[in-house]
C-alpha cells in the first residue's frame, strides 16, 4: 500500500526523484506492462471518493468563460448562451453548456494573490507562501484523508498529469504528486525489463543498501531503501495499466480530444476508476495579456470545452460522478478592463471557480459580480472556502487537524467555511 511508504520529513522532492531516476537508469529504458486495465464502476467499492482538479495555469479570464457581461464596456465580444442548468456561459463552450446541470459556478471568488507563483501556491494549499512552513497541497491532503477507502491501492493516490502540482508539505513525501505525461508515461521510470532481470537488479540494489546501513550511517539510508523498494513494487503492479491511455478505443480518445489536455482528462477518468484519490490535469496558456479573444476562441476554449464536457459526461455515464468531485480553477482571473493590446491583465478581486460532482448541486451560480465585473456582489469566497467545500463533498471532516513539523496544529482547509449553497 502506498500509504505505508514513508520517507523522512527532511527528504526533499528533488532528493526523492533523484533516487527514482537512479533506479530507472539501472533498470532500463521503457515500461511495458500487460493489457489495458478495465475497472468498471460496478466493481468499485461504494463510497470511494475521488477528486479531479482541472488546473488552468496562467490565470484564465472567467469573465469570458463563466460570468459574461455582454453589452458592457468590459464585456468583450463573446455572447452568453443558455445551458442545461440555470446559468449562462460563453458561446465558445457549447459542449459544456450541455453538462452544466452537473456543475456549479462560484462567481464571487475574491482573493488577494495576483502574482502567478503566489497565486498558484495559495489556490493549491489555502495558504499564502510562508518561509517557515511548507504547507501541503489539496492533492496531498485529500489523498491522505481518502487513502483508507482504498486498502488495495498499489499505485500512488495523488497523480499530476501534464504538469507539476504543488507538493505534500509537512505531510511528507509519501503524499507527493506522482508526475506523468498526458499519455500516461511515468517520468523517470520508462523501462522494459523482464521480471527475472528486474528481480536480479532489485537484489543488487538491496545488497548495496544493506552494506551502507550496516555501517550505521543513519536512518536516512533505511528510508532510501524503502523508496527504492516501493519503486520496484510500483513498476510490477498490474494497476500500472491504468496509465496506458493509448489502449482506449479511438472513438473514446477522439471524444476527449487527441491533444495533451484531452488525453490527460481521459487518463484522469481511468485513474479514478482504478482507485486514485486525487488527479490534477494541467492546461496552461491562460496568461493572455494580448489578443485574448482570438486566443480563447481559436485555441484555449475549444480544447477546454471538448475535454471537460467529455470527462463530466463520461464520469456520469459510468456512475462515477456522484463520488468524484471535479474542480476547475486557475491562480486568479483577468482584469475586467481590456488593455491597449486587446488583452486582460491579472485580477484576483472578483472571479469564478467551477465545481461539480461529489454530491454538489449543479446547474447554478453561487454569488455574483457587479455589472462590469469589477467587484463581488454579496458574500465573497476564498481558496479556503473552496477547499472546505470540496472536502465536505468527499466526506472529509472539516474538524480534521494536522500538526506541522514545528508542532503547530493546523485545521484542514485553513479553517475555510462551507459554501452552503453548493449542497442541497
Amino acid at each position: 500500500m502506498w500509504n505505508r511508504f514513508s520517507t523522512p520529513n527532511g527528504m526533499s522532492r528533488r532528493h526523492f526523484m533523484s533516487h527514482m531516476a537512479g533506479a530507472s537508469a539501472m533498470l532500463g529504458t521503457s515500461l511495458s506492462l500487460g493489457h489495458s486495465l478495465r475497472v468498471h464502476a460496478d466493481t468499485l467499492k461504494k463510497n470511494r471518493k475521488s477528486c479531479i482538479l482541472l488546473w488552468m495555469g496562467g490565470g484564465p479570464s472567467t469573465m469570458d468563460i463563466w460570468d459574461l457581461k455582454p453589452g458592457t464596456d468590459n464585456g468583450g465580444p463573446f455572447k452568453a448562451i443558455s445551458t442545461s442548468g440555470d446559468v449562462q456561459i460563453s458561446e465558445h463552450m457549447p459542449l459544456m453548456a450541455q453538462q452544466m446541470h452537473h456543475m456549479a459556478i462560484v462567481r464571487s471568488m475574491s482573493t488577494r494573490e495576483a502574482d502567478h507563483n503566489r497565486g498558484r501556491y495559495y489556490m493549491h494549499t489555502g495558504y499564502v507562501p510562508d518561509a517557515n512552513v511548507d504547507y501541503p497541497s489539496y492533492g496531498a491532503v485529500m489523498a491522505h484523508e481518502l487513502i483508507s477507502q482504498r486498502p488495495d491501492l498499489e499505485i500512488p493516490p495523488f497523480v499530476a498529469v501534464g504538469g507539476a502540482s504543488e507538493g505534500p508539505g509537512f505531510l511528507g513525501m509519501s503524499w507527493a504528486p506522482f508526475n506523468v505525461t498526458s499519455n500516461g508515461r511515468v517520468r523517470n521510470l520508462e523501462m522494459s525489463v523482464d521480471s527475472d532481470r528486474l528481480n536480479q537488479r532489485r537484489i543488487a540494489l538491496d545488497t548495496i543498501e544493506n552494506s551502507f546501513i550496516s555501517q550505521n550511517r543513519g536512518g536516512v539510508l533505511e528510508d532510501h531503501r524503502k523508496v527504492l523498494g516501493k519503486t520496484f513494487d510500483l513498476l510490477t503492479s498490474k494497476q500500472m495499466e491504468a496509465f496506458q491511455v493509448d489502449k482506449e478505443p479511438t472513438e473514446v480518445k477522439e471524444r476527449y480530444g487527441v491533444g495533451g489536455f484531452g488525453q490527460g482528462c481521459l487518463l484522469a477518468r481511468r485513474l479514478v476508476e482504478a482507485g486514485v484519490a486525487f488527479v490534477e490535469v494541467d492546461l496552461g496558456g491562460w496568461d493572455n495579456h494580448q489578443n485574448i479573444f482570438r486566443t480563447l476562441e481559436n485555441d484555449r476554449l475549444p480544447v477546454l470545452d471538448k475535454a471537460m464536457a467529455a470527462l463530466t459526461s463520461d464520469l456520469d455515464e459510468r456512475g462515477l460522478l456522484e463520488d468524484t468531485c471535479i474542480v476547475w480553477m486557475g491562480e486568479f482571473s483577468r482584469t475586467p478592463r481590456i488593455n491597449g493590446d486587446a488583452g486582460r491583465d491579472h485580477w484576483a478581486r472578483a472571479w469564478s471557480v467551477v465545481v461539480g460532482g461529489g454530491g454538489i448541486k449543479g446547474g447554478q451560480a453561487i454569488g455574483a459580480t457587479n455589472e462590469d465585473g469589477t467587484e463581488v456582489d454579496g458574500e465573497p469566497y476564498s481558496s479556503e472556502d473552496v477547499m472546505a467545500s470540496v472536502c465536505h463533498s468527499l466526506g472529509i471532516s472539516l474538524e480534521t487537524t494536522f500538526t506541522s513539523r514545528s508542532g503547530r496544529p493546523m485545521k484542514i482547509a485553513n479553517s475555510g467555511k462551507l459554501i452552503k449553497g453548493l449542497f442541497a
